[in-house]
């Protein structure tokens, strides 16, 4: 099963809040229906995967896990590329989904992690950092894989004619190439800046030739 491993990851996570199996399998169930849909072609779940596989290797560093993992599970849930506000949709439904488990507090910071996803900024919260970090870490995976992503990322917005697309891509690819770091945290900026700046480079030098 795709995902096997966040699933395992989730489903531990929720088990801290409550012990109802059938609610959990629902959660689950939404959550692979809605990652599964024929839309997506980056946004699915083995991007779930690939983030809580990153954020595994600094899980010491990261004072709320559960809280990280339902970040992951929710921050792309609600996907569509003909609008701007799918961070604040997806934050509204995990918090629709997850007010019966947590505080008040830890939805809030459930919810700044998801909007987090829309710039990706520096935060005061270094959970914050470390998962929008994860969330980038695509961007700095070797020149090859970075090509399938940017690919699928077309795919996704194949609605959108070239003349519309490219000048819109452009734009995201110079606001991280504008950023003084693309990633906050020690751990990920010496993992994946260097190739990141090389990779959107290159994209954007194709946007341009082509």
């Amino acid at each position: 099963m795709v995902s096997f491993g966040f699933y395992l990851h989730f489903s531990d996570a929720i088990k801290n809040y409550t012990n109802d199996t059938d609610l959990i399998d629902r959660l689950w169930i939404d959550i692979v229906d809605h990652y599964s849909e024929p839309s997506r072609h980056y946004h699915t779940l083995k991007h779930l995967e690939a983030l809580v596989n990153e954020l595994t290797e600094v899980r010491e560093n990261i004072s709320d896990w559960n809280l990280v993992v339902f970040a992951i599970a929710y921050h792309d849930i609600i996907y569509n590329p003909l609008k701007n506000n799918n961070e604040e949709k997806s934050a509204e439904y995990s918090a629709k989904v997850l007010s019966g488990f947590l505080t008040v507090p830890s939805m809030e910071k459930c919810r700044q992690m998801i909007i987090a996803t829309k710039n990706h900024e520096l935060n005061n919260d270094a959970d914050i950092n470390y998962f929008t970090d994860a969330d980038l870490s695509i961007l700095g995976t070797a020149s090859n894989e970075y090509q399938i992503y940017s690919e699928q990322i077309r795919k996704e917005y194949r609605y959108y004619p070239a003349i519309i697309y490219k000048p819109g891509r452009q734009k995201v690819l110079k606001h991280f190439l504008a950023m003084n770091r693309i990633y906050k945290t020690d751990y990920f900026f010496k993992k994946y800046e260097q190739q990141a700046r090389i990779n959107l480079s290159n994209e954007l030098k194709e946007l341009f030739n082509n």
